[in-house]
Order: structure tokens, then C-alpha cells, then sequence
């Protein structure tokens, strides 16, 4: 392999750094400049990330032998130095990152790019902490880029005026303070235990320790694990994020719903590598089952309670994160393909959402999240004292050409983001849940699994009716019985990554095959976790012993 081709591994952190940073040198008034500036960096992010994608699989052989690309940081080989670990599970992750980017970054730059300081820079580095977290090979810097990715999104989720803006922004900065200090803590005792927090290396040492400190380590994992479901948005540790991203701006609410995912991520992998004799609660046995099932009816009955759309789409990112726990707390790798599947389909369709709510609220008022914006100037533009900030709605500001026909545009991205979300026929969102369910009705064969197996199956179906019944009350709200209502001017600008990521779904529906078939070897990857471990400590392709 040349030696430059291996370097392709750091780029999806490094790009995102080095963008953020050259993007705080231009003043606000150079937009133009910013503009491009952003605009590159994320679109050279996108085509490292499918680079990675394309050299894990059994597409490119010769390149990575076992589909495991080891990153040493300054040469230094694992589990001494820091290494960056690409397979395919990892790679998904990160396309996936740079896909939803691209669209929030487009869409931002209508106007609410301009409502605050620094939007561009902070969403760079919110890449930059997503990137890392999904790439990394041990737990103290999935920890540093963790803080990277938060410290990122509290900038972003204030990133505007309004006292209900500050107040959610607040309450989120505190829990997550709260639960960074909660995963330092777990990651001190896995330490002192292993000697260790390489997770190859962990895994090899797990099934080996002496049952005394197994039991100290299980508690480290336990602590580990609540700083993971938190960010996962696991009930009950999930009373921060319907606020959150109700506040936040469209844009910024579409880049957040791969955050969750960060945190199922997590618990995915070192469930995986931990998975021998047994993984620790909550990485899988019935507590992370218990946390998941809890999880999706908390969101079903939060969408049937929900008045508003943009708050009704944040407990459908409740409900996917269950969705994803359940299939991971049943423990087996028929569930895990699947699940993987649908994690691509609901970040998908989740993103698709949230831009779809700054357009359909202006139908209301004609002015833009109006659910939280407020006539007082941006937090960071009184922080910073750079000057008067723009006004959001002003048609001077706007960029872009409007789109006609704004209505039906509006009716049909409504119906088709419905569809995802609720998992109906012919689209991603039913093959996912289809794929889940016929894994689930798998394992419901085994006797010791099957009670476990139809309760999810149940679970499934309920928040599939419980999502059609809120959202589709929400559509007639919103399109039928509105008085006063005001046809939108929408911008292309806007309309156009809704609807781009409306056909990547679409696009994931009739190449739902190959794409099977992928995820299925990610999960098969998952499975075998002698692979990893052998790619990072004994050399690549070779086995571990």
C-alpha cells in the first residue's frame, strides 16, 4: 500500500480542524471567502469519507486485507500510542456525518448562518469531535473528541437570540458537563483495573481478569456505559434533548441527529469487543434492553403528545435511539445488520425532517422558526460585540431564487418524511423496520429469547401506529384547517438539500440491496471481534491469538 494512500485515515479529522481554523481568520463581512472556505472543507470531507467507505470493502482488495485500516498517530503502534481504526462499521459512520453536513451547511446559508458569530467554524469542529469519536481505537480520546464535538454544539445551539434559546442551551450544557464528568470517571476505573483503555486490548483483557477486579471493572463499565445512554437519549436519561432540539435552528437540529447516534455507536462497539464470555451491563443482557424498550414507548407517547412539528420530530429521534438499543440489548447478529440499516435510513430521514420544519412553520406566520426565535439580538452577537446583527427575515438577506409551487413542494417532502419516519411502504423506513422485525421474529425461536423478541416486535409496531397517528393530526394541522394561513416564500436554497436528502433516501430504498449486503458485513465484522483486535495489536489482516 503507498504510503500516502494510509494518510487517508486522518483526513476526516485533520480536514475539519484545519477548515475550522483557517474559518476564524476572515471577518463576517468577507462572506463570500467563508463561504467557499466551508463549502470546500465539508465537500473534501464527503470524498474522504468515501474513500474509507470504498477501501473497507471487498471492493478494493490489497489495500486493507481484513477491511481494518490501523491509523498509528506519530508512529507510535497500539496500545501504546494512539491509533485511529477504519472498518466498515466506522466508515459508514462518517459518510454518513458528511452526508447530513453538506445539506445543514447549504441550507444555513439562507440566513441563519448570519443570526450569530462563528456558525461556520463551530460546525466544522462539531465534524471534527462526530469524526474522531467514530474513528478513534481507544476510550480516553473518544473522550477528547466527545468534549470537541459538545463544546461545538453548545456553541451552535445558542447560535441565536430568545430566552427559551438560552434556557434549553443551559439545561443541555449542564447534563452533558454532568455526563463528561461521569464517563472521566468510568474510564479512571477501567484503567486502574486493565492497565488499559485501547479497546482492542481491553477486549483481550476482559476475559482475563481475575473475578475480583472483574467485578471492579463491570462497575467502571456500568459508569462508562450511563455517560454512553445519555448521550444515546435513553430514557430515563433523556429529559434534556426534546428541548434541545426543539430550540435549536433547523440546520443545526439536522446536524445534531447523528449526535444520538454517537452514543449507540459506542455502545455498539464496546459491546462488540467486550462481548467475551459476556459484555458488561448496559452494553447488552436485558438492562440495555430494559433502558431501550422504555426508550421507544417514552417516545411514542411523547409524539401523540406533542403540539408542535419540530418538537413531535425530536421524539421521533427518541424513538429511533430505542429502536437501535433494542436491537443491540437482544445480543444477536441477526439484529445488528438491520439495525444498522435503520440507523442510516432514520438519521436520514430525522435531518430531512428538521429542514423541512424551518420552511412549514412560516405556513403559521410566514416568518421562520418563530417557535423560538425572539426580538432580541443574538447571544453571540452581544458576546463578541461585532456590530448590529442582520435581520433573519428580511427579503434583502435572502439568498437564493424562490422556488414555485411552494405548497405542494412542502405537501409532498411532509408525506414522504412520514413515510420514513413511520416506516410504510415503499420506502427505507419500511424495509428497515421490515428487516428488524423479520430478524426479531428469527430470534423469537429460541425459547430463552422469545419474550424479549415479540415484545419488540410489539414495541416496533406501536411507535410505527403511534408516529402515523401524531404526524398525520400534525399534516392536517399544518395544511388543512389553518386559518390565516400564509403561503411561504421558499428559497432553492433552502428546499434544495431537503429535498437532496429526501433522495439519498430514496436512493437508499432502490439500492437496498447492495447496501443490505454492506451493513450485513459490518455486523459480521462486529461479530468477530478477533479481527479488529488482531488489525490493531498484531498487524493488519492477522488474526488475533
Amino acid at each position: 500500500m503507498s504510503p500516502w494512500v494510509q494518510h487517508i485515515a486522518v483526513l476526516p479529522v485533520v480536514i475539519p480542524l484545519l477548515t475550522g481554523v483557517l474559518l476564524l481568520f476572515p471577518a463576517e463581512s468577507r462572506r463570500k471567502l467563508r463561504i467557499t472556505l466551508a463549502l470546500a472543507g465539508s465537500l473534501v470531507q464527503l470524498a474522504a469519507a468515501c474513500t474509507l467507505l470504498y477501501m473497507t470493502t471487498d471492493a478494493a482488495p490489497g489495500i486493507w486485507p481484513a477491511g481494518i485500516g490501523v491509523y498509528a498517530i506519530g508512529s507510535w503502534p497500539a496500545p501504546h500510542g494512539i491509533v485511529l481504526v477504519v472498518d466498515r462499521l466506522s466508515a459508514l459512520m462518517i459518510t454518513l456525518t458528511s452526508i447530513l453536513a453538506l445539506p445543514a451547511l447549504v441550507y444555513s446559508l439562507a440566513r441563519w448562518d448570519r443570526v450569530g458569530v462563528y456558525f461556520h467554524p463551530l460546525l466544522q469542529f462539531l465534524l471534527m469531535g462526530l469524526n474522531g469519536a467514530f474513528l478513534t481505537g481507544d476510550l480516553f480520546n473518544l473522550f477528547v473528541f466527545f468534549e470537541v464535538l459538545l463544546a461545538s454544539s453548545y456553541g451552535l445551539l445558542l447560535h441565536s437570540g430568545g430566552a427559551v434559546r438560552v434556557k434549553a442551551g443551559l439545561h443541555y450544557i449542564a447534563v452533558n458537563l454532568v455526563a463528561s464528568l461521569v464517563f472521566l470517571i468510568g474510564v479512571a476505573v477501567i484503567y486502574g483495573i486493565a492497565g488499559t483503555l485501547n479497546m482492542a486490548e481491553l477486549g483481550v483483557r476482559w476475559a482475563g481478569l481475575p473475578v475480583g477486579d472483574r467485578i471492579l471493572f463491570e462497575g467502571g463499565a456500568a459508569v462508562l456505559g450511563i455517560a454512553f445512554l445519555v448521550k444515546a437519549g435513553a430514557w430515563p436519561l433523556n429529559f434534556w434533548l426534546p428541548a434541545t432540539y426543539w430550540v435549536a435552528g433547523a440546520p443545526v437540529a439536522a446536524a445534531f441527529s447523528i449526535m444520538t447516534k454517537v452514543g449507540v455507536y459506542a455502545i455498539l462497539r464496546m459491546g462488540s469487543l467486550l462481548q467475551d464470555p459476556a459484555a458488561p451491563a448496559p452494553f447488552g443482557g436485558p438492562w440495555l434492553y430494559g433502558f431501550a424498550i422504555a426508550t421507544i414507548l417514552f417516545g411514542t407517547a411523547g409524539m401523540l403528545a406533542s403540539r408542535h412539528l419540530t418538537r413531535l420530530v425530536t421524539f421521533t429521534v427518541i424513538v429511533s435511539s430505542g429502536t437501535l438499543l433494542a436491537a443491540i440489548g437482544l445480543g444477536t447478529a441477526a439484529m445488528t445488520g438491520p439495525a444498522i440499516f435503520y440507523l442510516l435510513g432514520s438519521a436520514l430521514a430525522t435531518a430531512t425532517f428538521f429542514l423541512l420544519t424551518g420552511m412549514t412553520e412560516r405556513i403559521r406566520t410566514g416568518r421562520p422558526e418563530t417557535a423560538t426565535a425572539e426580538d432580541q439580538p443574538p447571544v453571540t452577537y452581544t458576546a463578541f460585540s461585532v456590530g448590529e446583527p442582520p435581520d433573519p427575515y428580511s427579503e434583502e438577506d435572502e439568498v437564493g431564487i424562490a422556488i414555485p409551487a411552494a405548497m405542494v413542494f412542502l405537501g409532498l417532502m411532509f408525506v414522504l418524511c412520514v413515510l420514513m419516519v413511520t416506516g410504510l411502504p415503499p420506502l427505507a423506513g419500511f424495509l428497515a423496520k421490515l428487516g428488524l422485525l423479520a430478524a426479531a421474529v428469527q430470534v423469537a425461536a429460541i425459547d430463552d429469547m422469545a419474550p424479549n423478541a415479540w415484545l419488540l416486535v410489539g414495541a416496533i409496531l406501536a411507535s410505527g401506529l403511534g408516529g402515523l397517528i401524531a404526524l398525520s393530526r400534525m399534516g392536517i394541522q399544518l395544511f388543512w384547517t389553518v386559518s390565516q394561513r400564509t403561503t411561504p416564500r421558499l428559497r432553492l436554497i433552502e428546499a434544495g438539500p431537503a429535498a437532496l436528502l429526501m433522495l439519498l433516501s430514496i436512493g437508499l430504498t432502490i439500492w437496498a440491496q447492495p447496501m443490505m449486503t454492506l451493513v450485513n458485513s459490518a455486523a459480521s465484522s462486529l461479530h468477530s471481534p478477533q479481527t479488529y483486535i488482531g488489525a490493531v495489536l498484531y498487524g493488519e489482516g492477522d488474526p488475533a491469538p
